[in-house]
């Protein structure tokens, strides 16, 4: 296998893309004199760059730079040149459809994602709900590598060595974290109002949380305009907060950051997936989604998911469905006692 070369494609959200490292970092350590290059959108640079010795990245930009047949064409083109032997195509749309079924018919081994959609619209179903642990998207993932060729036993710790990543790069705004005897990180926000605790509710821990522990230093994690207006409101009204989004310049100082932290509070979003990848326990906020579906992040315990049993739950997948009981009481059940209990249990150990 000394010459063996797997292109492994990935693209759409953060999340999912940063579900595929331990499987990547799996594949590299049992299969080390194998290349592998990960095609993906720019930011997942992040995750990959210093991953393994024999693990390399690629970018693509599929909406601009590729856009359409003739843009894929281009983009079949560079690959090609990059003579791989084996493409794991681990996305499944009709994008890289496109690509694989043109490897295939150059007569590469090709393999691709089976995204398992039934028992997933049995989990969300109305009706006949089947309340059943889906295959995760690590399992899927591994499941690729093993049709073309590659079995792999998933193990993965972190991006990082053990004591976390380099603090001295980040902004002096971060301090050292002698000064403070945790850093907790709070990321309250999703792309989807199905995935998010009321603001108001996390305010409240934030605050209560402030007050148990009064040497305790607060991280809030988001991007957007609308959600860095609130984190910024939030630091003016508790002034051991910090908002990340603020004071750091990308992903790759986030993730320095999040490895030292003590824990993550998080929806059901990429903010769960990018503390995982740097080892640190994340309490997980779940509504109209289930860990049952498969998008658990990295190593974490369903134990710190913090949900009520519903008969409607889970409604949705992805979150991205409106609640069609109206009152989104999946998410409003949820007590800020509930989630301080589980960031106490974190804390603890």
């Amino acid at each position: 296998m000394n010459n063996e070369h797997i292109l492994i494609m990935r693209f759409s959200a953060i999340g999912d893309v940063a579900m595929l490292v331990p499987v990547v970092y799996s594949l590299a350590k049992q299969y080390p004199d194998v290349r592998v290059t990960v095609l993906s959108r720019g930011f997942a640079k992040a995750f990959f760059d210093n991953l393994a010795p024999n693990v390399g990245f690629m970018a693509a930009d599929l909406e601009k730079e590729y856009a359409g047949i003739t843009g894929l064409n281009a983009l079949y083109r560079r690959l090609r040149a990059k003579h791989f032997t084996a493409v794991a195509d681990m996305h499944g749309v009709l994008r890289t459809h496109y690509l694989r079924t043109r490897f295939r018919m150059d007569r590469f081994r090709v393999a691709h994602i089976d995204k398992r959609r039934a028992g997933k619209r049995r989990l969300v179903s109305r009706d006949n709900k089947r309340l059943v642990q889906q295959t995760t998207s690590f399992e899927n993932y591994a499941e690729v590598l093993l049709r073309i060729g590659y079995p792999v036993k998933l193990e993965f710790q972190s991006i990082f060595p053990p004591q976390g990543g380099n603090l001295r790069l980040l902004a002096e705004q971060i301090g050292e974290k002698k000064t403070f005897q945790k850093w907790i990180g709070i990321a309250p926000f999703a792309a989807h109002e199905g995935k998010v605790l009321p603001l108001q509710k996390m305010e409240q821990v934030i605050d209560k949380l402030g007050k148990v522990h009064p040497n305790a230093r607060f991280f809030l994690f988001g991007a957007g305009g609308n959600e860095r207006r609130i984190l910024k409101k939030w630091c003016s009204t508790y002034p051991r907060c910090v908002c990340v989004s603020e004071v750091l310049n990308d992903l790759s100082e986030e993730l320095i950051l999040m490895s030292h932290l003590n824990v993550m509070v998080s929806m059901d979003s990429a903010n769960s997936h990018l503390a995982s990848l740097v080892n640190v326990p994340v309490v997980s906020i779940w509504g109209a989604t289930h860990p049952y579906a498969g998008f658990m992040a990295w190593g974490q315990s369903e134990e710190n998911a913090v949900q009520v049993q519903l008969p409607c739950r889970p409604c949705s997948i992805y979150g991205n469905k409106p609640c069609y009981r109206g009152d989104m009481d999946c998410m409003n059940r949820i007590t800020p006692e509930m989630v301080i209990q589980r960031v106490e249990a974190v804390l603890d150990k």
